[in-house]
């Protein structure tokens, strides 16, 4: 490269052909010099939610992709991508204020109920075994976003850069839980990945253009489903695995790649 590459978020702070100018919503805190990065950079990297879409409309380049900055933690709009994009989604289906009155007639218990926006680490995932779980459920719910329940489930992360896996993993509960999170205490295997399933990942991640994701899925049945996508995704898989995404991404950055 013949100059630094210019990223706004820190992500890349010690990557040292990477000039990191940090994320300030005033643009006028910013020195003259670096607006005068900003204006000539042709790629600009993590950018953040504050400045994905202003660079797109620059015409510029930004990594992660503005898909992934519009789609993260939004399990409505991933459900609406995977299905237009073929990706294979376990039925889900999504029901706004007076049509929530329709879920007991249009599914079975047991099923599984999220919060449908910003919620992660296990957290606002529900297993709705009868009318009062699911009574509890949509007191705090306005909007339900509710998905087939997948017993016995498999669950593997991927975490693909640039299209490519980088690592994956297993993850297992503990005994008497049934969410597959780390934070819920599930336990990561790297043993036997399922190489069909490293495949299906990575193409569901180019044909919804996330560059940067967690993709976690499920075998139910001897068939792999797509369950969500995390933009920021947990770590702890990569450190077992000894990789460090933001080398990852700046070598790929220095090869010229993204």
């Amino acid at each position: 490269m013949t100059r630094a590459a210019v990223a706004l978020g820190a992500r890349l702070a010690g990557v040292p052909w990477v000039k990191t100018l940090g994320i300030r919503p005033n643009l006028e805190d910013y020195s003259p010099s670096d607006l005068d990065l900003i204006q000539a950079a042709p790629v600009i990297y993590y950018p953040t939610h504050y400045f994905a879409a202003q660079m797109c409309a620059m015409g510029k380049r930004i990594f992660p992709s503005l898909t992934c900055h519009q789609l993260q933690g939004d399990k409505i709009k991933q459900t609406t991508l995977f299905k237009l994009r073929g990706v294979p989604h376990p039925r889900t289906r999504v029901y706004f204020h007076r049509q929530r009155r329709r879920i007991p007639g249009e599914w079975d218990y047991p099923f599984v109920a999220k919060t449908p926006r910003f919620s992660g680490r296990g957290e606002g995932v529900f297993l709705i075994q009868g009318p009062r779980d699911l009574e509890r459920y949509l007191d705090g719910h306005p909007v339900a976003y509710i998905q087939r329940f997948l017993p016995g489930a498999e669950v593997l992360r991927v975490v693909a850069l640039n299209y490519r896996s980088v690592v994956a993993y297993w993850r297992r509960p503990p005994a008497g839980e049934w969410r597959a999170n780390v934070h819920a205490g599930a336990s990561i295997s790297f043993e036997d990945l399922p190489p069909d399933a490293i495949r299906l990942a990575v193409e569901a991640a180019g044909a919804c253009d996330l560059d940067e994701v967690g993709l976690d899925l499920a075998r139910s049945d001897g068939r792999w489903y797509v369950l969500e996508a995390n933009m920021k995704y947990g770590t702890v898989g990569l450190r077992e695995a000894g990789v460090d995404p933001a080398r990852v991404v700046g070598d790929m950055i220095a090869a010229g790649e993204i």
